[in-house]
C-alpha cells in the first residue's frame, strides 16, 4: 500500500500553507511525517492510504507494527494457456509479497475444463490468484496483477467494453471477489519474455503437471 502526508505550515503573518507528498510507502510516510514535527515547522499531519483512509502518526505507527505481520507490498504475475482441442485451461500464478522484513514467491497451477477461448483462460488465471490472495489472508490492501493479455487487463480496468456473456460472468466474480477483500488493483500489461514464469506454469498444468511451492526470495 502507498501513502500521502499532508500537513500545514504557517508563515508568519500569513495564513496556513498545505502541503502534500508525493504516493511513498508507508516506512518512508511515517518517517516524513514525523521529522515534520520533530522540526515544529509542520502541524497537523494527517496520512492517507490509496483507499483514502486517514490516519495521524500514532496511528500510523500502529498500523505499520500490525501491517508487518501480514503479506504486503504484493506483485501478481498471472497467464492463462488454452488448449483448443481439449477445451482445458492451464492457470499460472507467481505471487510475489513481504512479510515482516522478508521476502517470498508463491507459485501454483491449476487446470479448468470447458474453457471456450484463449481469453476466458485468462479470467480464469486471474480468478485463480485471486482465490490464492484470499487463502493468504490479503484483505484491504493494494496489489499490482501483471499479464501479458492487454485486452483482458483493459476490461478489468473498465477502459474497454467487454461483450462476451462468458467473459463478463468472470468479470463479475473476479470484481466480487476483490471487493469482497477490500483489495485495491492494479492492472499493468506487460510483454509475454517478462511473463515467462506464469506462461511456464500454465503449460506445465496443461500437462498435468501440478506446482504449488513458497519459498523466501533472497
Amino acid at each position: 500500500m502507498k501513502y500521502k502526508v499532508e500537513w500545514k505550515y504557517k508563515l508568519k503573518g500569513n495564513e496556513d500553507v498545505h502541503f502534500t507528498s508525493d504516493w511513498i510507502d508507508g516506512e518512508s510516510a511515517l518517517q516524513v511525517g514525523e521529522d515534520i514535527e520533530r522540526s515544529g515547522k509542520g502541524k497537523d499531519v494527517i496520512y492517507y492510504d490509496e483507499i483514502g483512509t486517514s490516519w495521524s502518526t500514532k496511528e500510523m505507527r500502529k498500523l505499520l507494527t500490525e501491517v508487518e505481520e501480514d503479506p504486503h507490498d504484493i506483485t501478481v504475475f498471472f497467464d492463462g494457456g488454452f488448449n483448443k482441442e481439449t477445451n482445458q485451461a492451464g492457470l499460472g500464478a507467481v505471487i510475489y509479497f513481504k512479510q515482516g522484513k522478508k521476502k517470498y514467491r508463491i507459485r501454483a497451477n491449476e487446470l479448468f475444463d470447458e474453457m471456450d477461448n484463449n481469453n476466458e483462460a485468462e479470467y480464469a488465471a486471474i480468478y485463480f490468484t485471486v482465490n490464492l490472495l484470499e487463502e493468504m489472508g490479503v484483505h484491504h490492501m493494494s496489489c499490482e496483477f501483471k499479464g501479458d493479455s492487454q485486452v483482458v487487463l483493459k476490461q478489468l480496468e473498465g477502459e474497454w467494453p467487454c461483450y462476451e456473456e462468458s467473459l463478463n460472468r468472470w468479470l463479475d466474480r473476479i470484481e466480487e471477489k476483490i471487493k469482497k477483500l477490500g483489495i485495491l488493483p492494479r492492472y499493468t500489461p506487460i510483454p509475454r519474455n517478462e511473463n515467462k514464469e506464469a506462461d511456464k506454469l500454465a503449460g506445465q498444468a496443461l500437462e498435468g503437471k501440478f506446482i504449488s511451492s513458497r519459498m523466501q526470495v533472497i
